[in-house]
């Protein structure tokens, strides 16, 4: 190449070649000191074994290869996240091994295998998106840089190259809103508590769970950059905020002719304050808001804005729709020439009333070319695309939602997902399918439902789930246990089946206490009958018996006893409301003590797994504090978001339950309690029970709770197979 240069004034020509080319050989460089500090992290005992090599992109997509070579493993990529999957590649189909939220299993042979032919592995899909506004709270509000650390590693070995990435953004604002004069009172109406930020960004709220110290702001601007550098330096593109309208309620007062229009998200918090996209000053504020984020973050000109979200626009003409969207849009290409508006379809499918196919079709098509990019946000319960025209021509992303609110549970649609993105790549309808991703309002459950799909990232071709599950059993497990496969397959046809209901059902332990098996949030409607489950629950009883004992079937064994146990509160509270209604005070005592000792057995359970505990989260939280105010306060955030969610009367309440150690038997079994008592007295007096009051009586208890403050357990405590094996000879002759 360097020969063909050569014409008069060869020398110059070389010598701006070389500088052309030089900043690619130090980012060649930086990639593979990345991949081989990944490989240090992952597996440091193994690191030296692994070599680390560039290879080109293949029609501008991503690849990775894997041989053996003179006693090492060559891998190869075009990217730090191409070698780190090679790198999964190794660990999952040689090794048989596994790294999840929930259980690894690392045990590598003393010999690695020989890689005997070459693997060559391409992706039909540009970008691999992952995380949900909502995932930075219901799952990441309270994390450092280690637990960071340690999620974008998993990224990278899943494929993924387009995370989301809005840690920090308070601080964006701060800077922007300070420099337009606004003072520190003028913004703590403004910005939310740390577990609130994924419905701020979005104005659905303002300042719930506040004030957010100073403090807070300037710490998560350092743990974004660190991310960042991160994400980046393995070849990821992450995902960086836009403004779409959300401005301070000081606003109306600094700014007083100011177009603005009050919103309100109907879920019990004060109205938000969107600027009109037609006001001078959106356009001024968006452009300063990107031009600071760059400064402070850098750009990979990829730029996420929702209009609207769970709120309706002030018209449905299709002219206002388009009109918003293109100012949208040049507000970002002000900044960034280079600008990608980055979508989430959500409001296309939980406001399908008002998004027709006119108003969507004006606002996707008033963006220019490939200028935005759609994130089908829950294409495995309801692909929008197909009723869009695959969005009407603009390039889109196939994502699986699966997990709302953290909620605790065996759910997901094992059949449609193993099929789902390989379908629409393959269907000629689909258009711009330029991508696949994970878009869960919460991480850490179900990994089986994340490890499922991310296979799809390197193959155009279903997954033939026959085949997939036997390998998952033996990478999660070490063993070929045709047991555990049958359980596999009662799990798939049960928990995995994704049929009847949206997403998985809840226990009526966390529901707020009530005659009924449901209450607003707690939907304990099963996709299955409770007592199909219970043979994969046999299964694997006896496979503990046999002596598997790796981590994952350390937890799916809780997971799976976790879930019986849930649902057998179903029948449970059938019999006391039973004897209730009958009178027969002995029956209600007998069967309601049976229901309080159910929420304490599970207790006992869950606090064998950490994954399972309330302490972790709870400490987490106050870990962030730099003042003895400070952890009061993120510890009210963490306790509110998992119970109450807003005020003692906020209609959200149990939207995130979780089933955890610690919060069943101090917040949950403590409510039943009341109710209990309530009732017996009902039954000892021949009066009727004061519903209305005990309802009035227990939001004030829970609101208490919420603002307490108590140290709980951070360290597991039993044996999971030893308590697991306990429940069954307890419960299993009761459930049949």
């Amino acid at each position: 190449m360097l020969k063909q240069v050569r014409t008069p004034g060869s020398f110059s020509c070389m010598l701006l070649l070389l500088v052309a080319l030089l900043p690619l050989t130090i980012a060649a460089q930086l990639n593979a000191k990345a991949s081989y500090a990944l490989i240090q992290r992952v597996i440091p005992k193994q690191a030296a074994s692994f070599v680390v090599e560039s290879v080109a992109a293949e029609n501008g997509k991503d690849l990775f290869e894997v041989e053996s070579r003179n006693g090492k493993i060559v891998l190869r990529g075009n990217n730090g996240t191409a070698v780190a999957s090679a790198l999964y590649h190794y660990l999952t189909e040689y090794c048989h091994c596994q790294i999840t939220w929930n259980g690894s299993n690392l045990n590598l042979p003393a010999t690695l295998p020989i890689v005997t032919k070459k693997v060559h592995k391409a992706t039909p899909y540009t970008y691999r998106y992952y995380l949900n506004y909502c995932t930075f709270n219901y799952s990441m509000s309270w994390w450092n840089w280690e637990r960071w650390q340690k999620e974008i590693d998993w990224m990278a070995l899943h494929g993924i190259n387009m995370p989301l990435a809005i840690t920090g953004e308070e601080y964006t604002w701060y800077v922007v809103y300070k420099e337009m004069g606004f003072t520190d009172e003028e913004l703590k109406d403004f910005f939310s508590g740390p577990a609130y930020f994924g419905w701020f960004w979005m104005g659905n709220l303002d300042a719930w769970g506040g004030p957010l110290p100073l403090s807070w702001m300037k710490s998560h601007k350092g743990l974004q950059e660190k991310i960042l550098a991160r994400e980046r330096e393995l070849g990821m593109k992450p995902v960086l905020p836009a403004f779409t309208g959300h401005v301070p309620p000081a606003f109306k007062k600094k700014f007083p002719n100011a177009k603005l229009k009050a919103t309100n998200w109907t879920n019990g918090f004060a109205d938000t304050y969107i600027l009109n996209s037609e006001d001078p000053l959106f356009a001024e504020i968006g452009k300063r808001f990107l031009q600071t984020q760059t400064k402070l973050f850098g750009t990979d000109h990829l730029y996420s804005a929702d209009t609207f979200n769970e709120n309706e626009p002030p018209s449905d003409d299709p002219a206002f729709l388009s009109a918003l969207s293109a100012r949208i849009y040049e507000g970002m290409k002000q900044a960034d020439t280079a600008a990608t508006w980055v979508m989430q379809g959500w409001l296309f499918y939980s406001d399908r009333k008002f998004w027709k196919a006119p108003q969507i079709e004006a606002l996707l098509k008033a963006v220019p070319g490939d200028k935005m990019l759609l994130l089908d946000l829950a294409a495995e319960i309801e692909p929008v695309w197909k009723r869009t025209d695959a969005f009407y021509g603009k390039p889109w992303i196939w994502n699986m939602l699966h997990n709302f609110g953290g909620n605790v549970n065996l759910f997901g649609r094992l059949d449609g997902v193993a099929g789902g993105p390989a379908l629409a790549l393959n269907d000629k309808a689909s258009g711009k399918m330029w991508g696949i991703g994970l878009t869960m309002e919460a991480i850490e459950q179900n990994p089986v439902m994340y490890e499922l799909m991310m296979q799809h990232t390197w193959q155009t071709e279903p997954i033939e789930l026959d085949a997939w599950i036997p390998k998952y059993v033996l990478n999660r497990y070490t063993t070929t246990s045709k047991d555990l496969i049958n359980a596999w397959q009662i799990l798939r046809q049960t928990v995995y089946n994704g049929k009847e209901i949206r997403d998985g059902a809840e226990s009526i332990i966390t529901g707020r206490p009530t005659f009924d098996s449901t209450t607003i949030w707690t939907r304990t409607k099963l996709n299955y009958a409770r007592e199909d489950l219970l043979p994969a629950w046999d299964l694997f009883i006896q496979a503990a018996s046999k002596g598997v004992k790796t981590d994952g079937f350390r937890y799916d064994l809780v997971d799976v006893t976790r879930q019986v146990l849930a649902n057998y509160a179903g029948p449970l509270q059938r019999k006391w409301v039973n004897a209730y209604k009958e009178k027969d005070t002995a029956a209600f005592t007998t069967y309601s003590k049976a229901f309080l000792e159910l929420i304490s057995d599970m207790d006992v359970l869950l606090a064998t797994r950490k994954d399972f505990m309330l302490g972790p989260w709870l400490a987490a939280a106050r870990s962030n504090g730099t003042t003895p105010a400070e952890k009061a306060l993120y510890e009210q955030n963490a306790r509110d978001l998992i119970t109450l969610w807003g005020d003692a009367n906020s209609p959200l309440h149990e939207y995130s339950n979780r089933q955890w150690s610690g919060l069943l038997n101090d917040f949950y079994k403590p409510r039943w309690q009341q109710f209990f008592a309530l009732l017996q007295l009902s039954l000892r007096t021949g009066s009727d029970p004061d519903l209305k009051q005990f309802d009035e009586t227990i939001r004030n208890w829970e609101w208490k709770w919420v603002k307490t403050e108590m140290v709980f357990p951070v360290v597991a405590i039993g044996d999971p197979v030893q308590v697991s094996q306990k429940m069954y000879q307890k419960y299993r002759k009761e459930m049949k």
